[in-house]
């Protein structure tokens, strides 16, 4: 009996020999001979021990033999002996012919098959093909090419053929010509397409876009070619390359006119175009300047290298054999070699700066590798955590942390090759923020092995510390979660463009997922913080209307406790004026009295009357007293008489020092009762 394993092998030799798809059938037949695959037990009743027969020879004698001993040609065998040949028979099902035994002529005698053979239908394979945003769905037979799926994608994504590249091929990459299967693919297959020949879209139009530069910062490092010395220089886009060589004029003392420059790209023409329209890369970039030479010393360098030359013509051929003559040293021929040789380092050692490093390293990479390369954070690690992690969760990003070694040999293949290809920059540079270090020094790697420990923990700090140097570059791709950073995958430099975007690929599907959720929850979150601040806008606004009420209400008391106070001022200071003005009045005459009396009888407004007698000769204004004691101060009141009626408070009335005078004599002189009525 066979194993399991060697039961599988057999079941697919049988299958792929006979074509019968039901796996079922296939295990009966195998069973029914005891799983052997020997023609003379299993293809006694089946036509298909011609095929099997052949594959096995096919396999293990060379092409070239089997070619002379089973020449096949038109569906007939030729035997060896005698030149006979046996017709391949045909296929009748209505009419299955008796099974003859095998010849000892021919080992390779076919037989009348006992039953039909179900003819092998093609194989269909799935492909789902990602380019930027889309996604689409190609359904081929394996018998297709790889160029008939570009035909596809083109009439699907509009880009010619000639500017695609089908990536993600599990042997590599391919040829249009080549047929699919001959790749041995599975049923469903994933790949994306990229077009490095095609520009990235834009994500806003181009107004957008130079606004948005406006407002960046450029930093700019200008070296100064004769000194030897770096300035770095910062600009708003807004600024214009003249006002950049201004102000090296003032720190370098030499003239714009006399200014010589380089490293400003082919489209800054004009010095009035400002720097977001003239092609600086960004955030930084390096330029030199250096004094322009005047005609003055043109011409003299140009007679002194006339003379150098006329001298060498005057050598009479002879040997350049002592070079200390004209001052050259071996040593310092080959040590400026060496010095130009030796390569800067990418980031000095022992920087307290994070970001000053990170823009010595930005400028160093662009000097070795170029200026396509991936846009690195310029600034500390943890403002790298709060620039992609701690913003709102439409707004996060992956974190990428590119490690740097000069001493591998993978870096510099890794950087030219991989980190700087065009869809890996451009795939980077929309989905991810890139914070860069370099841990050739053991200063610098000492620094970030803390950072790590600090940020990720130890496990992740002690592989970073176990990786050999041949193992960098090496690529951190950072997902943030809510309490912590987790390691998504790191990325060593062995790797392909294709396997790196592959694997950039698949943590973005995680963190995609994982931002869904985030988004979820952040936008539940928002809706109960805007109930909440509602309700509380609410009450605030109600206790302020409530504070306000019971102001007015005590401002209100106020000003009745101060009406009342004044109310009780007036009626105390007018109680002690009518108390003086009765204590003043002179005392009522009695009736009979030697001097003439008069007796007054005054109406009040409410209808009472006052009555008193006075002397003839007192003066008018006892008696405005004396209404004014009861109650009716002469200022408020009118004392008026009946008949005639006169306004006792004129002045003429008033001015009388004698009552008799004011008020007239009365009509009879013997009744003393007789004046006039006062109201």
């Amino acid at each position: 009996m066979a194993s399991n394993m060697d039961r599988e092998m057999i079941l697919a030799d049988f299958q792929a020999c006979t074509g019968i798809e039901n796996i079922d059938e296939a295990i009966t037949l195998l069973e029914q001979n005891n799983w052997d695959l020997v023609p003379s037990a299993i293809f006694d009743n089946s036509w298909v021990v011609l095929c099997f027969m052949t594959m096995t020879l096919l396999e293990s004698t060379d092409q070239a033999a089997i070619n002379g001993v089973i020449p096949q040609e038109n569906g007939i065998l030729q035997s060896d002996y005698g030149g006979e040949t046996i017709p391949g028979p045909a296929f009748d099902p209505s009419h299955p012919a008796s099974v003859p035994a095998p010849s000892s002529s021919s080992a390779f005698r076919p037989v009348m098959p006992s039953r039909q053979i179900v003819e092998r239908q093609p194989r269909m394979l799935d492909f789902r093909v990602e380019y930027r945003d889309r996604n689409v769905d190609v359904v081929l037979e394996d018998s297709c090419t790889v160029g008939e799926i570009k035909q596809i994608l083109e009439n699907e994504l509009q880009i010619p053929v000639s500017k695609m590249l089908l990536k993600g091929w599990k042997t590599g990459d391919v040829e249009d010509s080549t047929v699919l299967k001959s790749l041995h693919l599975p049923k469903n297959n994933s790949l994306y397409v990229l077009t490095p020949d095609l520009p990235p879209p834009s994500s806003s139009s181009h107004a957008g876009a130079l606004q948005e530069s406006l407002n960046q910062n450029f930093m700019l490092i200008i070296t100064h070619r004769e000194v030897q010395r770096e300035y770095n220089l910062n600009f708003s886009g807004s600024s214009t390359i003249q006002e950049v060589k201004r102000n090296v004029y003032d720190l370098t003392s030499i003239p714009v006119r006399h200014q010589l420059w380089e490293g400003w790209p082919t489209s800054a023409t004009d010095d009035s175009m400002c720097l977001a329209e003239s092609g600086l890369s960004y955030p930084c970039h390096r330029l030199t300047v250096g004094r322009r030479a005047s005609p003055a010393q043109t011409r003299e360098q140009s007679e002194e290298q006339s003379t150098d030359v006329h001298m060498v013509s005057d050598s009479d051929g002879d040997d350049f054999e002592d070079a200390s003559e004209f001052g050259v040293d071996d040593g310092e021929v080959f040590g400026m070699t060496s010095s130009a040789l030796r390569k800067s380092p990418m980031m000095p050692e022992n920087a307290e700066n994070e970001g000053d490093a990170l823009l010595q390293f930005t400028a160093e990479f662009s000097s070795r590798y170029g200026d396509c390369h991936p846009v690195f954070f310029i600034g500390s690690l943890e403002a790298a955590f709060q620039e992609a992690f701690y913003v709102k969760a439409r707004d996060r990003k992956l974190l990428a942390i590119y490690l740097h070694h000069d001493e591998s040999v993978l870096t510099n293949v890794f950087c030219s090759q991989m980190l700087c290809a065009e869809s890996i920059v451009s795939y980077l540079s929309q989905n991810f923020i890139t914070w860069a270090w370099d841990l050739t020094k053991d200063a610098n790697r000492a620094r970030f092995l803390t950072m790590c420990n600090r940020h990720f923990g130890s496990v992740v700090a002690q592989t970073i510390r176990t990786q050999k140097t041949d193992q960098f570059p090496l690529f951190l791709i950072i997902m943030g979660k809510r309490s912590s950073n987790e390691v998504l995958n790191v990325i060593q430099g062995n790797t392909t463009v294709d396997e790196l975007m592959m694997r950039l690929m698949a943590a973005m599907e995680i963190f995609t997922a994982q931002q869904q959720e985030d988004i979820k929850d952040e936008d539940e979150r928002e809706a109960r913080e805007n109930v909440k601040r509602e309700q509380d806008e609410a009450y605030r606004l109600s206790l302020e209307a409530d504070r306000a009420k019971r102001e007015a209400h005590e401002r209100e008391m106020a000003e009745q406790f101060r009406l009342e106070q004044i109310r009780k001022e007036q009626e105390e200071e007018r109680e002690a004026i009518r108390l003086s003005l009765e204590q003043a009045l002179p005392p009522e005459p009695k009736e009979e009295n030697a001097e003439p009396v008069s007796k007054l009888r005054i109406r009040t407004p409410s209808g009472e009357f006052l009555e008193r007698r006075f002397l003839a000769s007192n003066k008018l204004q006892i008696v405005f007293d004396f209404v004014a004691s009861k109650g009716f101060p002469w200022d408020e009141f009118k004392l008026l008489s009946t008949f005639p009626r006169r306004d006792m408070k004129q002045p003429r009335y008033r001015e009388e020092k004698k009552l008799d005078r004011g008020l007239g004599k009365p009509k009879d002189t013997k009744s003393r009762n007789a004046w006039p009525k006062f109201t």
